[in-house]
């Protein structure tokens, strides 16, 4: 068993970064020319980590299963980024950013690392401007904020309603600059299949290159996984369709903990399924809800008219229109944040007052800011969004509100990791995403791209340089050695097999299954009975994937067939894990919500005498699995209810 050692570095919460950086070992400039680094994943914790590891003069190996590290699917985030500059004057600080992270979170994240998040985020926004990142600006040229769910001050950084994209295209900036230096080699068309141990430490990986279907050897004397969230576990979700686990699930399997599976978030401003044959969801930024107001029908009459086709919500009049938030939530009104939105917006669609044809949805009205503001206004700020959903739903957002629901969006749970951000596993490092340390179980709005690029940028560089130093005398080991050997034939068995199968269902068929197993029993409402019944189906799916499944083409060439039949694969067992993970927490907590654990108003009921504390989960064998527990204590703020009233 590893061992559960957060490493918190010992003094105040507010100086326990500046002391671990005062006093971290250092690898000199001609040793670092000694050491390689793998780092997988070219999205903005990726990217960002390889060029900053590059620049130090570090050998840096990237890989990413796109043709490009700009179709990373940061690429795809919207509304902004978090940092607590206090632009506006509004009372912002590191601390309340801090604050607002950990409640958001509902008292279920280190608080360490999210107080060293809080501290160097100023520091990200000065990078990017250096970077050339096209922040939105103020007239006088100063740089725009605006707000996101779960924060009364405005902190949020944009670039219209591409923000992601030009982080990433600053980032790519960067590592294409380490590329052209040489101290990064970039391999694109290359998926990790699984990782090298030597001697207990991670020392490379197995790739697949996915144009020849070559399986390759590489050794680094550390492992940076970058790889993104599993939020596709659900088959519908906002996330590229080529996200995926099994980067993370392969390390799980030698070794590495996974945490808290169970928290995955459901983002309240999607638009609405709408159709039998949808291969993913479409995220309308968060960003939506500082203009936009969030209402349905007082009357279910209205509600069904509208549902019919036979009323518009234009002529609905204002005195019959609900904005249940508002209600609700007086202090925060529409941005409350997104497991609190989702829920609500779920309350009033389940009791008969949801619009769309479906009757899963709610309106998001831009009629008063229009009012307000002026078109041209709204348009500066959101106009790609608004474009993106006219064309999508074939309706004008500026005449008519648009119709959103909630949809899977990001992944709170990941590898565990200690405050360096290694995992179980020594030698082996996940940032972004792919880890699980900053949010809980609820992430704020615009602290995603704040976590890869704080990880990136301004941590690993310090505490990967610390793990290294005492590696500096190992030479770099051959990749003839039988640990390469034999992690290299277990991926060519495991592949074979696949192939196989010799069914006579696809891939898409079990991953639309498995999705309808997660999100009918493992969605935004949980239970005892539905969970029990989920983790029964998802082993009868299994079993009958290893059965019935038919992969078209050849092993040794392109196969897009495999590559989607081995990410399953990989799915229908963290499926499992996911829901003996809430099975297991007899609590409602941010993402996490249990129905038999919640107050009289419908809010998250948490248990904190008995679950405060990271559940990280060991690999036992095939469909076992065993839990063990990090306790999380709270030296800085009270731990108590959280109220947006």
């Amino acid at each position: 068993m590893a061992d559960l050692n957060p490493k918190i570095p010992q003094g105040p919460l507010s100086q326990k970064w500046s002391h671990y950086k005062d006093h971290q070992n250092l690898v000199n400039p001609s040793n670092k020319r000694k050491l390689d680094i793998i780092v997988v994943g070219t999205g903005l914790a990726g990217a960002s980590a390889a060029a900053s590891l590059g620049e130090l003069g570090f050998n840096v190996k990237i890989f990413c299963y796109q043709d490009s590290p700009r179709r990373a699917h940061s690429i795809a985030a919207q509304g902004g980024i978090n940092a607590a500059k206090n632009y506006p004057n509004d009372g912002d600080t590191i601390y309340r950013l801090f604050y607002d992270t950990i409640k958001g979170g509902d008292y279920r994240s280190r608080e360490a690392n999210v107080y060293r998040l809080a501290e160097v985020s100023n520091a990200i926004i000065d990078q990017c401007v250096a970077q050339g990142v096209p922040f939105a600006r103020e007239y006088n040229g100063t740089l725009e904020n605006r707000s996101f769910g779960g924060a009364q001050v405005s902190r949020t950084f944009y670039a219209r309603g591409q923000t992601g994209q030009q982080l990433l295209l600053g980032a790519y900036g960067s590592l294409s600059r380490q590329i052209k230096a040489g101290t990064v080699t970039l391999y694109n068309r290359h998926e990790m299949m699984d990782l090298v141990i030597i001697d207990g430490k991670a020392r490379g990986i197995i790739a697949r290159n996915l144009i020849t279907g070559q399986l390759e050897r590489y050794f680094g004397h550390a492992v940076v996984l970058a790889t993104g969230g599993y939020g596709n576990v659900f088959y519908l979700s906002t996330n590229a369709m080529g996200s995926n686990v099994s980067a993370c699930w392969q390390v799980f399997k030698k070794g590495a903990y996974f945490a808290n599976p169970c928290f995955t978030q459901i983002h309240p401003t999607c638009i609405p399924v709408h159709g039998d044959y949808q291969s993913k969801l479409t995220l309308m930024s968060e960003s939506l809800r500082n203009d936009g107001r969030i209402w349905v029908p007082k009357k279910k009459e209205d509600a069904q008219k509208v549902r019919e086709g036979k009323l518009k919500a234009r002529d609905i009049p204002e005195e019959d229109r609900d904005y249940y938030l508002e209600r609700r939530y007086p202090a925060y009104g529409n941005l409350v944040p997104r497991d609190v939105a989702s829920r609500a917006a779920k309350e009033r669609c389940d009791a008969g007052y949801g619009v769309n044809e479906t009757g899963l949805a709610v309106f998001l009205d831009f009629e008063e800011s229009i009012k307000r503001l002026g078109k041209n206004v709204i348009e500066e700020r959101y106009g790609n969004l608004f474009q993106m959903y006219e064309k999508i739903v074939d309706e004008n957002p500026y005449e008519n509100p648009m119709m959103i629901y909630p949809a899977v969006h990001y992944t709170m749970g990941g590898i565990w990791v200690d405050y360096e951000l290694m995992s179980t596993i020594p030698g082996l490092f996940v940032a972004g995403e792919a880890n699980y340390s900053d949010h809980g179980a609820n992430r704020l709005g615009a602290s995603a791209l704040m976590q890869g690029l704080a990880d990136g940028y301004f941590i690993l560089p310090y505490t990967l340089q610390n793990y290294l130093a005492s590696e500096i005398k190992v030479p770099r080991i051959p990749t003839d050695r039988p640990e390469f050997t034999e992690a290299e034939n277990g991926v060519r068995n495991r592949l074979e097999k696949l192939m196989n199968i010799k069914g006579s269902l696809s891939v898409d068929h079990f991953h639309k299954e498995l999705g309808k197993i997660m999100w009918e029993n493992v969605g935004m409402g949980r239970n005892e009975q539905n969970l029990r019944k989920a983790i029964e189906r998802i082993r009868s799916l299994r079993e009958d994937f290893w059965k019935n499944l038919c992969i078209t083409g050849s092993i040794n060439d392109l196969n897009t067939e495999l590559e989607k039949a081995n990410r399953v694969a990989d799915f229908l067992e963290l499926g499992e894990l996911i829901a003996l993970d809430a099975l297991q927490r007899n609590e409602s907590c941010g993402g996490h919500f249990r129905e038999e654990y919640q107050t009289k108003e419908g809010e998250c009921l948490r248990n904190d005498q008995d679950y405060k504390y990271v559940a990280a989960w060991e690999f036992k064998g095939s469909g076992q699995f065993e839990v063990h527990k990090e306790p999380l204590q709270y030296e800085e703020i009270e731990v108590k209810q959280r109220v947006y009233k």
